[in-house]
């Protein structure tokens, strides 16, 4: 099987390649390198450095030249702008990459007769609800750029499989950590972030009272059901989630616990949640405070229920096991930096 992966230099595209590598998958990596990174290509039996080209989802040339000269059977579009504050600095360029972008790779796997695309979405598409989100949720409406951009990328996937009968499967991803997380952009993931701080001794600061809860989801496991999608037909949409979730507090003890370190977060109000972005609140209209404190104190919780019933998936690594796993390699990047 041949399979076209974008944003291959990520954190979830490298760790999707290096598992369909393991399997005999024949690959095409591609990654423009705006978020990828090459330190996401080493791994300790493998080195994707030298095959991952860099090409735009958005340049329609390119990838129209690598679907017709090699074939592809299945694209596992993941490249895409999903820090929620870069998207709502930069709203035209978070629509051109998640929106256009993807319906770009709809529009040339539909030429050249692609088996399956495989679409990264996401749980924050049901950032309104007030339910336990399942996959019918999303008659409510998201507000912040990203959730909406990934909710109008779902609809260009239904209306690709409606109207020519392609198949086309998004996963809502809930809140994703493993290995190679992203701990060292502006505003990483509360994972990565809460490691960065304590592996440096630092005090993290959090906002609002921690009693906030997300939930996550291992990486390998968010793998396993991206492979068990592949041969669905038509349109779908699936959760992929724990079925549980955690507040900021517990998983900051947690992974305390697990580091050694006796550190204790300070909390800062809701409305500085962004403080790092002041793009946002200045010109004649800025960010609503009643958004960013929704948006900090919102509970996650997604079901995961039709993912087992379609496709007998369920999440297998538990909350301590991965968070160590994730703390063990981070350990050993940051001992890197720091030669």
């Amino acid at each position: 099987m041949k399979a076209l992966i974008t944003g291959a230099a990520g954190f979830i595209g490298s760790q999707l390649a290096y598992k369909l590598h393991s399997l005999g998958w024949d690959l095409i990596l591609i990654d423009n390198f705006s978020y990828g990174k090459e330190d996401n290509l080493k791994f300790s039996d493998y080195d994707f450095t030298p095959e991952v080209m860099r090409i735009d989802i958005r340049d329609r040339g390119a990838i129209e030249r690598l679907l017709k000269n090699k074939g592809v059977d299945y694209i596992y579009n993941i490249a895409g702008i999903a820090p929620l504050p870069d998207c709502q600095s930069n709203p035209q360029e978070a629509v051109d990459v998640n929106v256009l972008g993807f319906v770009n790779i709809l529009e040339v796997a539909r030429k050249h007769g692609v088996t399956k695309v495989i679409q990264a979405s996401t749980n924050a598409i049901y950032e309104n609800a007030e339910t336990f989100p399942t996959q019918e949720s999303e008659e409510t409406l998201p507000t912040l750029i990203y959730p909406v951009t990934k909710f109008s990328a779902e609809r260009f996937a239904q209306s690709f499989a409606d109207s020519y009968g392609m198949n086309v499967t998004c996963l809502r991803f809930a809140n994703v950590y493993g290995p190679h997380i992203d701990c060292l952009r502006k505003q990483p993931p509360f994972v990565g972030y809460m490691i960065r701080e304590l592996y440096y001794d630092r005090v993290p600061t959090f906002y609002s009272n921690g009693e906030q809860r997300r939930d996550y989801i291992y990486v390998d496991d968010l793998i396993e059901l991206a492979i068990l999608v592949r041969d669905s037909k038509g349109f779908d949409s699936v959760n992929v989630s724990s079925n549980r979730n955690y507040s900021v507090n517990e998983l900051f003890n947690i992974t305390k616990k697990l580091m050694g370190k006796n550190i204790n977060a300070k909390f800062e109000s809701s409305e500085n949640f962004w403080s790092r972005y002041p793009e946002l609140f200045e010109g004649a209209y800025t960010i609503a405070l009643p958004v960013l404190h929704h948006e900090v104190n919102k509970q996650s919780l997604c079901d995961n229920s039709y993912a087992e019933l379609a496709y007998g998936w369920r999440p297998k690594i538990g909350i301590e096991e991965g968070l160590s796993r994730v703390i063990a390699h981070q350990q050993k990047l940051f001992q890197s930096l720091d030669v």
